[in-house]
């Protein structure tokens, strides 16, 4: 009986999570605002203390830190908004040179008694998709962000409403204080990670920016944008993040200054990645890599391209709250990478 009421529980658990994924999917238009909104609150929710903590009225604060989302995005649409129009125009030269490139290629090898078909190398491997794919995940992204005051009327909202929570919590403390005291600890370790993870992204996507200035790459603002927001793809993002950027040098300027950008970009990802990440955010919040590959795809499918680029801080958050209760700390635990398991590395959430 009990077996029976095992799979009964886990079947229903089951129908319950293919409903709530058909619901979100079938929301997407909605939600993809929502997550954004709910995206820059997090990010900036350490400002929005840090404010009170120097005795700034909570409605002034919230104006400062609107204000200054209002001028990023301005900013970022005044520096990108062109950048990605002429680079999708420009996209088939491009292609047409990639293409070009890659027959010159295939001729050498050919001399070197290595045969190849061409028109399957074109069909299995195809450089210019890749740029295609960047332009438009951009462009997704640019529609995304079409409903400003939407996003920013939430923004105002959610910081509103955290400028009461602590009372709240306080208020409710003596009600259920394990509840109060885990959902305190998730939030700190949310702000805690988007915090940290938001700084070294944005020194990448500066770095980035800067090299490619200095080399003389086109639309280097833009290739600094692709490096800030895929920063926060662990492992994989940064590697995606690079390949349209290389393959661009490789068209525009030759094989060895893309050389030189791909030991650029390799550098700045060792550093910031291997070196300051660990450092600032230890490993506890690492996650595995086929979870990381399989929150990209699940999160893709669901939200589109905006998706991709929010599936891991979407993941890290749902494992934060997983580790932050008793019941399913385990769950949390296997998400994790196993790297931080064997080295022992204490996790934020028990912080």
């Amino acid at each position: 009986m009990k077996e029976s009421s095992s799979f009964t529980k886990g079947l229903v658990t089951a129908a319950a999570f293919v409903v709530v994924v058909a619901g979100i999917k079938m929301a997407e238009a909605l939600l993809v605002p929502f997550f954004l909104s709910v995206f820059i609150a997090l990010i900036f929710s350490p400002l929005l203390s840090w404010l009170k903590a120097k005795k700034v009225p909570g409605g002034l604060s919230i104006c400062l830190i609107v204000g200054c989302v209002f001028l990023v995005g301005w900013l970022i649409g005044a520096l990108v908004g062109s950048s990605v129009g002429d680079f999708r125009k420009n996209l088939p030269g491009y292609e047409h040179r990639l293409q070009e490139m890659s027959a010159v290629l295939l001729h050498w090898l050919s001399g070197l008694g290595l045969i190849l078909d061409a028109g399957q190398m074109r069909e299995s491997l195809n450089p210019g998709a890749i740029m295609q794919i960047a332009g438009n995940t951009l462009t997704s992204f640019g529609n995304a962000l079409t409903n400003t005051f939407m996003i920013l009327l939430t923004v105002i909202f959610i910081l509103a409403e955290e400028v009461g929570f602590s009372k709240k919590l306080q208020l409710a403390k003596n009600s259920n204080a394990s509840v109060n005291d885990g959902l305190a600890r998730f939030l700190d370790s949310v702000h805690s990670y988007l915090g940290i993870k938001s700084l070294l992204s944005l020194l990448t996507g500066g770095l980035v920016t800067i090299i490619l200035w200095q080399f003389g790459v086109d639309y280097p603002v833009m290739w600094g944008l692709i490096a800030f927001l895929l920063n926060f793809i662990p492992t994989v993002g940064s590697i995606i993040a690079a390949i349209p950027a290389i393959l661009l040098t490789l068209v525009q300027l030759g094989p060895l200054t893309a050389g030189l950008v791909a030991a650029s970009y390799m550098v700045i990802n060792i550093l910031i990645g291997n070196v300051l990440e660990p450092k600032l955010m230890g490993r506890g919040l690492n996650l595995s890599p086929l979870v990381v590959f399989l929150s990209l795809v699940f999160w893709g499918w669901i939200l589109g391209p905006v998706g991709m680029l929010l599936s891991i801080p979407l993941t890290v958050m749902v494992k934060i709250a997983l580790e932050n209760d008793q019941s399913t700390r385990w769950i949390g635990l296997m998400l994790g990478a196993s790297s931080s398991l064997i080295t022992g590395r204490p996790n934020h959430s028990d912080d």
